[in-house]
Formats: C-alpha cells, sequence, structure tokens
C-alpha cells in the first residue's frame, strides 16, 4: 500500500484549458461580468460556469477564474472551499443529496442515507465506479413539510422511503427518465452548473415547470389571509377567557411576585436568627 509523502513543494500552476475551451468560456464569462456593477461580484456565478465545464470546480478553473476577474488564485479558493455547492473533486451526473438534518432525519432521513450507501456501496461524498451517482447527506433544503426529503441536482423528491430512494437511484444507472416531485425536468450535475451560471434553461417545457411550497409550509399564510378560522386561544395559567369579541373577562385575582407574602420563620431560618441575635 503506497502512501503519498509531501516534500513540501509548492504546486506547479494550473495548466489553462485548452484554446477553444478556454474562448468559448471567456465569451460566457464576459456575459456573466457584464452584468454587474463590480468584477468581483460576478465570481459565484463564474465558479458555477467552470463546474459546469468540469463538473468540479478544479485548479484550471480556479486560475481562470482568477484571471477573469483579476483575482489571485488564494481569493477564488477562498469561496470555492466556503460553499458546498462547488464540488472540489470529480463527482457524478446526479448528485444525490440525502437531508439528514433534525425533522428529515427522524422522518427517515438517516435510514435513507444508511441504505443508499449500502446499496451503492460507497460513502459520503463518494461516486459510483460508472460515474452516475454522487451520494452525500445534505443539511435543511427548507421543505421540511416533504420531510424525508432527497435531492438530485437540487431539484426535489419528496416524502421518499428507503425503497423509494432505491428504486431512484436504480433508474438514474439505468438512464431511465427520473420526474421530480416539483419543479424543472432532471438534468445532469453539468447542466445544471451552467443554469446556475445565470444561463438561460432552452429545454422544452423546463421554465413551465413549477412547485410550490407544501400545505404546511402556507398555513401562516393562510392565516394571515382570513382563509382559515382564527385558532382558539388558550388563556395562560390564571388567566380568564375571551368572550367572542376577544375581550378578557373581569381577571381572576391573582397574586403577582409583589404581592407574596413576607418570609415567615418556617420560610426564612436566617430571618428568626437575625432576630435572636438583635434581642440578644
Amino acid at each position: 500500500m503506497s502512501t503519498e509523502v509531501s516534500l513540501g513543494v509548492p504546486a506547479m500552476p494550473a495548466p489553462d484549458f485548452p484554446a477553444d475551451v478556454r474562448a468559448r468560456l471567456e465569451a460566457d464569462a464576459r456575459e456573466v461580468i457584464d452584468r454587474y456593477p463590480g468584477s468581483r461580484s460576478a465570481l459565484l456565478p463564474l465558479l458555477h460556469l467552470v463546474q459546469s465545464e468540469e463538473g468540479y470546480v478544479s485548479r484550471t478553473g480556479i486560475r481562470f477564474c482568477a484571471e477573469m476577474l483579476e483575482l489571485t488564485t488564494a481569493e477564488v479558493t477562498a469561496v470555492a472551499t466556503f460553499y458546498t455547492m462547488y464540488r472540489r473533486k470529480p463527482s457524478g451526473d446526479y448528485q444525490v443529496g440525502v437531508c439528514t438534518n433534525t425533522l428529515c432525519a427522524v422522518m427517515g432521513g438517516d435510514a435513507i442515507f444508511d441504505d443508499l450507501k449500502q446499496h451503492l456501496g460507497v460513502g459520503n461524498d463518494e461516486t459510483t465506479a460508472d460515474g452516475k451517482v454522487t451520494l452525500e447527506h445534505i443539511e435543511c433544503n427548507a421543505a421540511c413539510d416533504f420531510a424525508p426529503v432527497v435531492m438530485v441536482n437540487w431539484e426535489f423528491f419528496d416524502n421518499q422511503t428507503p425503497q423509494s430512494a432505491r428504486q431512484l437511484v436504480d433508474d438514474l444507472i439505468a438512464g431511465r427518465e427520473v420526474r421530480p416531485t416539483r419543479g424543472a425536468p432532471l438534468c445532469t450535475y453539468k447542466e445544471t452548473a451552467r443554469i446556475l451560471a445565470g444561463f438561460p434553461d432552452e429545454r422544452e417545457g423546463a421554465v413551465e415547470a413549477g412547485g410550490g411550497a407544501g400545505p404546511a409550509s402556507l398555513a401562516g399564510l393562510r392565516l394571515h389571509r382570513g382563509d382559515v378560522p382564527a385558532p382558539r386561544v388558550v388563556p395562560q395559567r390564571a388567566e380568564s377567557p375571551r368572550d367572542e369579541a376577544g375581550i378578557h373577562d373581569t381577571p381572576a385575582a391573582h397574586p403577582g411576585s409583589h404581592d407574596a407574602p413576607l418570609p415567615t420563620s418556617q420560610s426564612a431560618p436566617d430571618a428568626d436568627r437575625t432576630t435572636e441575635e438583635e434581642g440578644e
């Protein structure tokens, strides 16, 4: 078993993209940069752009972004390593993320994640041998009313079970059509990265596809609009109930902290001792 030994030699400068690829990416990058008053603001979409080319943010991609924005590679790397949507190593065509945050976890997310690891034969942030699927656990996707949630290239697959999740990854690997629960039709990770870079999704029906929040997410909005009856207000302890107009009846008498009786000898032995000492 060989192990790599670092001799402390600095890495050589990253190679550039081939000339034709570089020319194409430069044209796209300038279009992105022109959208912002300051070129530095274009760094996030440019990272998505280079990720759409290679499937991850390579050293070559970092060099390209730095040169286009007149930044150092260290500045670009600091951003690329901060956000989890930027991959730092080659990954699969389909990024399968299982939410393991609190609600999804207790609803079955942990079981789904463990089942998929065994089913695919990979660990967290690892890719299947055929390069199709990269599995990872992810944090909250703001879809708790559909828990447990699995995302494929950031498209939602709601109310999953270990069985349905296994079928999902099997279909992805086999090349069968897979439809998200809501949102746009599924595309590859590289295609998703290009869309995130700010370029239009030109697939037929993709823009029209939608998917809103679930009933639990919209409960507060419906209540605000008066679409549902107002909830019953439960009175606090020792508080009188409200009448139909929402006005309290005569409050029940109850002592406040400032009305509490003064300490007695039974509850405050120090007071008795003080009195005895004064008597002496």
